[in-house]
């Protein structure tokens, strides 16, 4: 099984790192840790031992996430298919898999690129740069001495752009001194270390005629031409164009040019048409997924830019470019570091180095595409684009997109049962018609004047007929259905501001029983601003100018100014300051612009000697630095109640430093229990004074320091205030309504966390709030029996995260996690679905994540649920439309052969059937938007069934209303509509009205597919015009068909009376489905049902043969105990009637055999 679900140490086996109080604990650690509740560990790999075992044997159930190649192999090996290349064309390319599981070393790829590196170099700069490499034999590196002549600067500019190239290659201090050092490189390239490069679109442009732009070339993607040639690979088709040419060449000689060109010429252009709209639809589908993929790659990025702080595309990346670099950020191209505190890079993408590099003044190499693993810094770009180690990598290798779903796994199943079917039926025909023509009509054919060309003729008709039924009955189309509906849902979602990453993830979040959010940015706005404070010993709803000392004021402003890693810019004219950072870092440094803080003298005047990067785990950050005065400040910043643990002296108006008794603390708790009552997010500051000599001199001990943060004076507190979003409890309702819980998980205080909750409607009566460090200690027994009324989680860690992910999981919950820190990479890839910030997320989050929510609301969240409901319901649709049609025509054909030896429906007919049911019925099925019934009900199993009880009764009732209709056209026809003429024009004639009806009827099932479980089929109808536009060139192409293309078609011109014969058969299906829907159908798959009857007995685990079709449905031991179950209608009244949350902790149930079966009522909507 896949990584996504084993255990807490093989989940965790990254190279992402947390902080445990001060020392460094790797995550593959991290996993042992949480696996250390034995029960719950076990619990949970039960579960995942029980998943394996019941997909053992089932080709066709997959994992989500990262299955194995070995399970991906099974199911293409047990795949019935008559076009390997057209039905495999959207799945991995296991060679390509295979290939990079034997060179997957980081190390292997970069050696791999250096060498493409070493063999462009040689080609641009010549013969003189093959004796710098032997004479100083680094390898790939010429010294800039040597090649000066041939890397001559670009105009403008001091250093040129290979000169830049060999110093990140080689990484050696000695040749950036050289070169003056940073300030030198800076100086060179026109850069200003602290303001960046002049922001105008002429200098822009001039650094990217000059060093290049941050792009790499991409393998062309496929044109038309090469879809339209995958298209002509298959099988059948390729064998009714042999039997076209074959036809050709005994119909012309035996009935002349004239009349012996009809037959061969129909099939080879009837099979001409299905390639090209296969083609079409296939190429505008490759363009969706490129486009997705371009907007996927398209990271944004902070750059400063004329003293101000900018957002940009990466592709706008210049050499010169001043970048900041955070944690959990990636590196955007080549560069040198200009300024950091406890920088640490994880390089093992490009150099096989698991453990992070440690990032100094000595050490200030930094290497594009790698990632900010601690710590902050500044970055001076030096290389982007093709002149970078990581631009190489990329440009050499041939990214395979291919990606298999569930859904798509499980109808390539379904495919293959169905094909097998039809298969054996158009045998069977072919065996009945060849045997019936040998015992009567060759007697009579053998005395024509060419009796060896008209058996050939007869026979190759017959077969001709038998291959046709082969292409209809195989439904190459149903797997391709997943991957149009899934394109056009990435598509849409787009739009709802959701980055799909993994196709995957569209279905799975379907199933979604419930939801792990964060707090800051996806409940609230993420607009904060500081509204109360205490100061100095009283509270404060704004600054007052008489309120802070001098001293107390400017201990507090140098602390917010430097322990910060945001930044104000200066204005330009008639222009505010403009504050840049994180919103909680911009709420701070606003707050100390009111209070008088002047930013850039600060950072300018005080130098800092050491900084503490904020975390998750400790929940606060701290700077050491040193005044004017001679003395060295700690201060310290974070999380109030941590903070004020921490203080053993308070600070008063005067500046007098007082004792914080233990009265005084109880005080400042309510002051803090107050502001978070009124959902205030509470930051505290302190600081305390410390000898200089207590700071380690040098970067590397400082790294190991223990920075001091005992006996602190409290400073201030500030309550700041962050809005919930307009229509999160909206969202939350919506949610719960669709059987969804909603939890939250935060990292701020309880207090603040519950009014939070409560404004937001998460937090329900029986809904149970508790903090990360009790959530810790709860073993097996608690979490089965308080996990379900779990709403909120405050103070919570990482680790708690990821313990409450996997205790959801290991209780048969399919769990969404939100997720916006590099912290939070663990709990996104471990959950069925990530859900990463765009906004406020890092680049570790985005890529552990499967979707990313680009405006960061809770709102697109719920859409993305719905979207995921819909792709499972537009499959649905696409089956039962497509089902029906296969069932009638395979049971005509069958019945006609084997009584009257003649089959109603030709190869043309049935060749245009096909291109009616495959291509233009998914395209019109598939692309169906999300209904608002689809959030009123239960989430979806993820093996449900894919043909529910409600579907079979569907296709059951439709298909046979149109076999007995069409079986009366075919036997008793010409009897009925008293059709006059010779015999074979009246046979013609009632052919051709068999042909126009079974079409109609298939128009007018497709209307019936839309709503599968409502009344009102026609809602939402006349908004879906690619439906509307389907079905109108569908009846114009049939008119057409029929009226004009006769030899073609073999069908002859009808009068309007059975034009609007045929129309009234088909229109009898709309009321025929209404009717229907007032049957009730049994809560029971189908499947088990017959193997009930037959007495076979199956258990839980139980999976049909074809693994598609039916399957078992979620045992019902979750939270949510109707999560296996999705409402059927018959019971159509149940899709739309939600349960109440004391419903969905536990519906009445009955016990039949050993499943538990949801008691529904039959009444309709």
């Amino acid at each position: 099984m896949s990584t996504t679900h084993g255990s807490g140490s093989k989940l965790l086996s990254a190279s992402f790192e947390l902080r445990e109080e001060d020392n460094r604990v790797p995550l593959s650690e991290l996993g042992f840790y949480l696996a250390s509740d034995d029960d719950s560990q076990r619990v949970l790999d039960q579960r995942h031992t029980e998943d394996d075992n019941n997909s053992a044997d089932n080709p066709w159930i997959i994992d989500p996430k990262h299955d194995s190649l070995e399970r991906l192999k099974k199911w293409r090996q047990a795949t019935l298919t008559v076009n390997a290349t057209r039905r495999f064309r959207y799945t991995s390319n296991l060679k390509r898999l295979e290939e990079s599981k034997k060179n997957q070393s980081p190390a292997a790829r970069l050696r791999a690129s250096t060498h493409v590196i070493r063999t462009n170099l040689l080609y641009f700069l010549g013969s003189s740069l093959s004796i710098c490499w032997s004479r100083f034999g680094k390898g790939y590196f010429a010294d800039a001495e040597c090649y000066g002549d041939t890397d001559p600067p670009p105009e403008g500019f001091g250093v040129g752009p290979n000169t830049l190239v060999h110093l990140l290659q080689a990484r050696e201090y000695e040749h950036l001194s050289r070169l003056g050092g940073v300030e030198g490189v800076a100086r060179d390239l026109n850069t200003s270390l602290e303001d960046g490069i002049r922001d105008s679109p002429e200098e822009l442009q001039k650094r990217k005629d000059a060093y290049g732009d941050n792009t790499y070339p991409k393998k062309r993607p496929k044109g038309f031409l090469t879809f339209l040639w995958e298209a002509c690979h298959d099988t059948t088709l390729i064998i009714l164009m042999v039997a076209a040419v074959v036809s050709l060449a005994v119909s012309i000689p035996t009935e002349g040019a004239k009349n012996g060109w009809y037959d061969g010429t129909a099939i080879g252009v009837a099979v001409i048409l299905v390639i090209s709209v296969t083609a079409i639809s296939d190429y505008k589908q490759s363009l969706q997924f490129q486009s997705l993929n371009d907007q996927k790659e398209n990271i944004q990025l902070s750059v400063v830019r004329g003293g101000e702080r900018k957002t940009v595309s990466i592709y706008d990346l210049v050499v010169g470019d001043i970048v900041p670099l955070s944690i959990g950020g990636q590196v955007p191209a080549d560069g040198l570091l200009v300024e950091g505190h406890s920088l640490s890079i994880d390089e093992s993408t490009m150099t096989g180095e698991s453990h992070p590099a440690k990032k100094d003044s000595k050490e200030p190499f930094l290497l594009s595409g790698c990632k900010v693993d601690d710590g902050q810094g500044i970055m001076l770009v030096t290389g982007v684009g093709t002149h970078t180690e990581w631009g190489q990598v990329m440009a050499a290798i041939s990214e395979d997109n291919g990606e298999e779903t569930p859904l798509q796994v499980r109808l390539n199943g379904a495919a293959t049962f169905i094909g097998k079917v039809g298969l054996s039926v158009a045998i069977l025909v072919f065996i009945i018609q060849f045997i019936r023509y040998f015992v009567t009509d060759y007697k009579t054919d053998k005395h024509d004047n060419h009796p060896a060309e008209l058996v050939v003729r007869k026979v190759l008709k017959l077969f001709t007929i038998a291959v046709t039924i082969v292409v209809v009955a195989v439904p190459e189309g149903l797997p391709l259905a997943v991957t149009l509906t899934l394109a056009y849902s990435m598509r849409k979602m787009m739009a709802d501001k959701s980055l799909v990453r993994h196709l995957a993830a569209c279905e799975t979040m379907g199933s979604a029983t419930t939801i792990c959010t964060d707090k800051t940015g996806t409940l609230t706005t993420n607009k904060m601003t500081v509204t109360k404070s205490w100061l100095v010993g009283r509270m404060v709803d704004s600054f007052e100018s008489t309120t802070l000392s001098l001293d107390s004021c400017e201990i507090l402003l140098q602390g917010i100014c430097l322990n910060s890693s945001g930044s104000v810019s200066v204005p330009k004219e008639g222009k505010e300051l403009v504050v840049s950072g994180s919103p909680t870092e911009s709420a701070v440094l606003a707050w100390g612009l009111k209070l008088g803080m002047n930013f850039k003298q600060i950072k300018h005047d005080v130098p800092v000697l050491h900084i503490e990067t904020f975390n998750s785990t400790k929940k606060r950050a701290g700077v050491v630095f040193k005044t004017s005065d001679g003395k060295v400040h700690v201060h310290w910043k974070g999380a109030a109640e941590i903070i004020l643990d921490l203080c053993s002296f308070w600070m008063d108006s005067d500046s007098v430093v007082q004792n914080l008794t233990s009265e005084k603390k109880d005080e400042l708790r309510k002051v803090i229990e107050g502001m978070a009552a009124l959902t205030l997010r509470c930051i505290a500051f302190a600081h305390c004074l410390i000898e200089e000599s207590e700071v380690p001199i040098g970067e590397e001990a400082q790294a190991d320091w223990q920075t001091p943060e005992n006996n602190l004076i409290l400073l201030a507190i500030a309550g700041i205030k962050d809005p919930c979003r307009p229509g999160v409890r909206e969202a939350v309702q919506k949610c719960q309504m669709a059987g969804v819980k909603v939890r939250m998980v935060t990292g701020d205080n309880i207090f603040t966390a519950k009014a939070i909750a409560q404004e937001c409607g998460i937090l329900e009566d029986k809904g149970l709030v508790v903090e990360g460090k009790d959530f810790r200690t709860w073993d097996a027994v608690q979490l089965d029996r308080d996990l379900k009324h779990l709403s909120v989680m405050a103070r919570s860690s990482p680790t708690d995260k990821l313990k409450l992910v996997q205790a959801l999981q290991a209780r048969r919950n399919v769990v969404a996690v939100t997720g916006d820190g590099t912290n939070d990479a663990p709990a996104l890839h471990a959950a069925d679905i990530g859900l990463s910030m765009g906004i406020a997320g890092t680049d570790v989050a985005k890529e552990s994540s499967d979707i990313i929510i680009l405006d960061d609301n809770f709102a697109s969240v719920v859409k993305v649920v719905s979207w995921g409901r819909s792709v499972y319901a537009n499959i649905q649709k696409f089956i039962q439309f497509q089902l029906t049609v296969n069932v009638v025509a395979l049971a005509l054909n069958f019945v006609a052969a084997c009584t009257s030896g003649e089959v109603p429906l030709t190869a043309v007919q049935l060749l245009w059937v096909n291109l009616i049911m495959d291509t233009l019925g998914a395209l019109a099925l598939a692309t169906e938007p999300p209904t608002d019934d689809l959030m009123l009900r239960k989430p979806i199993g993820r093996v449900e069934p894919l043909i529910t009880n409600i579907m079979w009764r569907n296709i059951f009732i439709q298909a046979i209303y149109q076999i007995i209709v069409l079986m009366i056209l075919n036997f008793a026809g010409i009897k009925i509509l008293k059709l006059s003429g010779t015999h074979d024009h009246k046979t013609l004639v009632k052919n051709t009205i068999i042909f126009n009806a079974f079409v109609f009827c298939q128009l007018f099932n497709e209307v019936n597919a839309r709503r599968p479980e409502r009344l009102n089929i026609f809602e939402g109808i006349y908004k879906n015009y690619l439906f509307m536009s389907i079905i109108f060139i569908t009846v114009v192409l049939q008119f057409v068909i029929v009226e004009f293309l006769n030899k073609f078609a073999q069908t002859t011109k009808l009068p309007v009376k059975w034009w609007i014969l045929c129309i009234i058969i088909g229109l009898i299906s709309w009321p025929l489905a209404f009717v229907v829907k007032f049957i009730p159908v049994p809560d029971k798959p189908l499947f088990k049902i017959c193997c009930s009857c037959f007495g076979k007995r199956k258990g839980p685990s139980t999976r049909s043969t074809d693994g598609a079709l039916s399957t078992n449905h979620t045992p019902q031991n979750s939270e949510h105990s109707q999560n296996s179950e999705i409402p059927t209608v018959g019971n159509a009244h149940n899709a739309q009637h939600h349960v109440s949350n004391e419903t969905r902790e536990g519906d009445i149930e009955l016990t039949n055999g050993d499943e538990p079966v949801l008691l529904q009522n039959s009444t309709p909507l």
